[in-house]
């Protein structure tokens, strides 16, 4: 049995990465302890006392690290859908027609899922100690079959080419310096932002609940980005039927 994700996990793989997500949250039913606080508890050692400033600075210090966990991956999706354009990044179809070898394509073959392994640890300090670790590791998981996926499909387009290019650039380790030499390609910055709200509106939404620890202030930022998701794919659809 092969271990690379389905056509349909493929279609439908926002689904599922929310499904991770979801399932990560719901085991606060047997799991109470956020993995901040727990984290929290570990660094300070001992029997902090938990309404001390100290103990709060500690908490918030981890949901920091959580936001600027999911700005980086915000950053390298919208580097990379810069380059991607975002009607490919964001269709329900894979796309093995051409390859893409500029930006961070030059230093890591997925930036787009790396991205997604930084929202997932950023977000999972949300969760409790159990719903940390289903989410970082189930995401992990999802995203390498979906990686496998998509290199079957590549190689069986783009033959040698590919070959090359997977013998010269990591899967998901960064390289430093770049890989392959640059193509000349140009960056469509507006399209790579604008197409990744989605994952800023996480981002901001991190930091509000960040100051704030108010989980409605959370949900109401949140709740935009993924009302603007559905618009973007709504209209997405409505050029791809168009063309």
């Amino acid at each position: 049995m092969s271990f690379q994700a389905s056509e349909f996990e493929f279609r439908t793989r926002f689904w599922f990465i929310c499904g991770i997500f979801w399932f990560g949250f719901l085991l606060y039913l047997i799991d109470p302890v956020n993995v901040s606080v727990a984290l929290s508890r570990l660094v300070l050692g001992g029997h902090p006392n938990e309404s001390s400033s100290q103990f709060g600075h500690a908490v918030t210090t981890f949901f920091a690290l959580g936001t600027l966990s999911v700005v980086l991956g915000a950053l390298i999706r919208s580097w990379a859908e810069s380059y991607l354009h975002s009607s490919i990044v964001h269709d329900a179809e894979l796309h093995g027609e051409q390859l893409v070898a500029d930006g961070p394509y030059r230093h890591v073959r997925n930036p787009l899922y790396l991205g997604n392994l930084f929202l997932a640890i950023g977000v999972g300090l949300l969760a409790s100690r159990s719903g940390f670790l289903v989410i970082s590791i189930g995401m992990w998981l999802f995203v390498y079959r979906l990686i496998l996926r998509e290199e079957t499909t590549l190689l069986q387009s783009q033959a040698e080419d590919y070959r090359r290019y997977l013998g010269a650039v990591p899967r998901l380790l960064p390289a430093v310096a770049p890989r392959v030499p640059a193509s000349g390609a140009k960056a469509n910055w507006l399209d790579g932002f604008t197409g990744e709200l989605f994952m800023w509106s996480g981002a901001a939404a991190m930091a509000v609940f960040t100051v704030t620890r108010n989980v409605l202030y959370f949900w109401v930022v949140f709740g935009l980005g993924i009302a603007i998701y559905f618009l973007q794919s709504y209209l997405r659809g409505r050029s791809k039927r168009a063309a």
